[in-house]
């Protein structure tokens, strides 16, 4: 597999006043094409910043990230949105979905900006919502459905756009055993059939069983990069 994702001595740094937090200190590592990569550490490791970072929605105090050739770490604003956009799936916890749009319409709303037709975007929401057991809650609110059930439809829009890249934060965080055992098995098959890039933040035994390789960060640094 070649590397697709890289990064160089990265970086994060909060400042809060005078009191200055390095989430991130100095983090080299690589993500293979089609590597499914559990993201492993106790909260406040840095596993979400570094999460944030890959998928463009933060910017590094320091480093660099790489997506194949390109070093996204140098692009400006008006260019990360089309990186996100073109090549990244976001499964978010909170699971930001909009208030005044349907289960159905929250997991086809990505697909709008790709101009696919609307009747072929609401049969591609409407597929990925009943694989996640989700059939009877198409035309729900957000606020009409249960912390499973939102995050269930936050996965389907994570999906719906076959995106090459699936980044997840405790993407079974909400759900039961048997709806995570799912989402891992749904998890196998987008990497095998679609050949996915996928990374997540976990703590779920079920989800680090299935990855490829584990990434252990304490303190912001690797403690162990293992299979």
């Amino acid at each position: 597999m070649s590397s697709l994702i890289r990064t160089e001595g990265l970086t994060r740094i909060y400042r809060m006043g005078t009191v200055e937090v390095r989430a991130l200190d100095g983090i080299s590592f690589e993500v293979k094409e089609g590597e499914v990569l559990c993201i492993w550490g106790r909260s406040g490791s840095g596993k979400t910043t570094l999460l944030n970072l890959l998928g463009c929605l933060d910017r590094p105090t320091g480093g660099k990230i790489f997506l194949e050739d390109k070093e996204l770490t140098s692009l400006s604003e008006r260019e990360l949105p089309f990186i996100r956009r073109r090549g990244f799936g976001f499964i978010f916890s909170p699971f930001n979905l909009i208030s005044h749009m349907t289960a159905l319409e929250n997991v086809a709303l990505p697909l709008k900006y790709s101009k696919i037709p609307l009747k072929d975007r609401k049969a591609r929401a409407l597929n990925e919502l009943c694989r996640l057991g989700l059939d009877k809650r198409v035309h729900f609110y957000p606020g009409q459905l249960s912390g499973g059930e939102l995050q269930r439809v936050s996965i389907a829009r994570a999906l719906v756009t076959r995106p090459r890249i699936v980044l997840a934060d405790e993407p079974t965080g909400l759900l039961d055993s048997r709806t995570a055992g799912e989402f891992a098995t749904l998890i196998r098959e987008s990497n095998k059939t679609l050949g996915q890039t996928i990374l997540f933040v976990s703590h779920d035994e079920i989800l680090r069983d299935i990855a490829h390789r584990v990434l252990v960060l304490q303190d912001g640094r690797i403690e162990r990069n293992t299979k």
